[in-house]
């Protein structure tokens, strides 16, 4: 069967009034979730599992896949309003988002960041569709050495994404990866750096770090800065975004989109990495790189179509391999071993309405999310009319809230308290946090993937020069690192911060 009756089966299986209707339902939850900090989409499709028994095989698939991909788009609305990312990948739109937000652009942003995921949504699903298999034997030639060289060239790249003095950076970088490693060595069983509490023997949860980060410590800045009456807002200017708005986002949501696509089909990869290396790739390409960090439209266009193709380019591998490219793909692997269906090649030949249900499900969901999120851009805009002296202590109960249901625990608000003044300091010292985060996130993967090729290369530290495509990612990173070493790229970062 070719493409076109290959799509027509999926239309027919996604359009049927139960499927629609669980596809509804799965994006308005994934909106919560994303808008919500503390919820986060695994633990609800891991919440939601025992509920997909009793659905079609391709139901259950089609309500998760909308959460997954709906908290993409909602993880951007409060990032850009009061600068507390949803979701781990929504960190990177915090940066020039909100900035927007303060200029009286907040219509815009969201406007933005909602048409830039609906268009990577649409092309990922071409890919998803037209290229799936090929991509995944693509993926199938990374081992964890590939991935140890992809990471460090994450990391490397990770420091174009702050302002000003490169040493501070990769400091931020390395605090990071540290904070990734307290709690239990799985391999050892021994303590690290958890000081004997046994609220941190698994680790420290991102909420809690990244509400701390940005939502505390911004709010402390806030009052400081303006003696405690809060920083007032700029009066909106427009709800929806101008034809200069739109030319400057075009080409980065396309870039965006390919970025994201190619890396999501890779384990480790995801949506989060995706958004950072979007980042770092416009501000590259830019040519006014010190916009960026300011109210630059392409730094909030280009990581929401990044991390919004990834989400769905995941899909690729557990699908058509049966391999799970992150935690959430493991748990759709789950709900479909429930009905007895082992994701794999077969599943295209022996379940195609299952396979093709889901891709057709895809535009379906991203066209409802817009249709969702549109509207709503209005309703936003107006929490920041609210009153400061209003406003922050609200944002405070939801911190509280969002930390606090990570593990039903009290020590989690008071750890997220601490990193909001470890935050604060940071702002005061002339560090951003946003290469601290991409360290905390990729720190146990590298950990573990380091691990990993170590124990299969025998200890023979050279696998990494030995294998094609590690050796390429590695000397690609030396690149990145001489170029931001380079006397005129450092005079330029200097200039920027000035």
């Amino acid at each position: 069967m070719d493409i076109l009756g290959n799509l027509t089966l999926g239309f027919l299986t996604a359009t049927t009034p139960n499927n629609l209707l669980f596809c509804l339902l799965g994006c308005l939850l994934g909106t919560l979730i994303g808008v919500l900090p503390g919820l986060g989409p695994t633990a609800t499709i891991a919440l939601l599992l025992p509920i997909t028994f009793y659905l079609e095989p391709v139901t259950a698939l089609i309500m998760l896949a909308g959460i997954y991909y709906g908290s993409q788009y909602g993880g951007s609305t409060t990032a850009i309003l009061v600068r507390i990312p949803g979701e781990s990948a929504s960190v990177v739109t915090c940066l020039d988002g909100h900035e927007m937000a303060r200029q009286g652009r907040a219509g815009a942003a969201l406007a933005v960041a909602a048409l830039s995921s609906l268009f990577a949504g649409c092309i990922a699903t071409v890919a998803i569709a037209a290229l799936g298999p090929p991509l995944a034997m693509i993926a199938l030639e990374f081992g964890p050495a590939e991935y140890v060289s992809l990471m460090v060239l994450g990391l490397i790249s990770a420091v174009v994404l702050a302002h000003g003095s490169v040493l501070k950076a990769i400091m931020m970088i390395f605090v990071g990866l540290l904070l990734g490693l307290v709690g239990i060595d799985v391999n050892s069983g021994e303590q690290r750096f958890t000081f004997g509490l046994p609220e941190l023997f698994e680790g420290i949860g991102f909420v809690t770090l990244a509400m701390g980060l940005f939502g505390l410590a911004e709010i402390i800045g806030n009052l400081e800065e303006t003696a405690g009456k809060g920083r007032v807002t700029a009066a909106l200017s427009r709800l929806w975004p101008t034809r200069e708005d739109v030319r400057r986002s075009a080409p980065a949501a396309v870039r965006g989109t390919l970025l994201g696509t190619a890396l999501g089909i890779l384990p480790g990869g995801g949506s989060t990495l995706s958004a950072f290396a979007a980042y770092a790739l416009e501000k590259k390409v830019s040519r006014d790189p010190g916009q960026f960090g300011h109210g630059a439209v392409e730094g909030v266009a280009g990581p929401e179509a990044a991390n919004n193709a990834a989400s769905q380019s995941c899909f690729i591998p557990m699908m058509s391999l049966g391999i799970p490219p992150s935690a959430i793909m493991a748990l759709m692997i789950g709900a479909l071993t429930i009905h007895g269906i082992t994701p794999g090649p077969q599943v295209m030949t022996n379940h195609p309405e299952l396979f093709w249900g889901m891709v057709a499900s895809m535009w379906i969901g991203n066209l409802i999310l817009v249709v969702l999120n549109l509207p709503l851009i209005g309703l936003w805009v107006r929490i920041l009319n609210v009153p400061y002296a209003f406003l922050f202590p609200a944002i405070l109960v939801f911190c509280c809230i969002g930390a606090f249901s990570v593990n039903n625990s009290a020590f989690e608000v008071i750890l997220m308290a601490g990193f909001g003044v470890f935050g604060y300091v940071l702002r005061k010292l002339g560090c951003e946090p946003a290469p601290l985060l991409l360290g905390f996130v990729l720190g146990p993967m590298l950990e573990e993937n380091f691990r990993r090729a170590m124990l299969l290369a025998y200890g023979d530290a050279t696998v990494f020069v030995t294998r094609p495509i590690s050796a390429g990612l590695l000397l690609a990173a030396l690149a990145v690192l001489l170029l931001i070493v380079a006397p005129s790229f450092r005079r330029a970062r200097e200039e920027l911060r000035e």
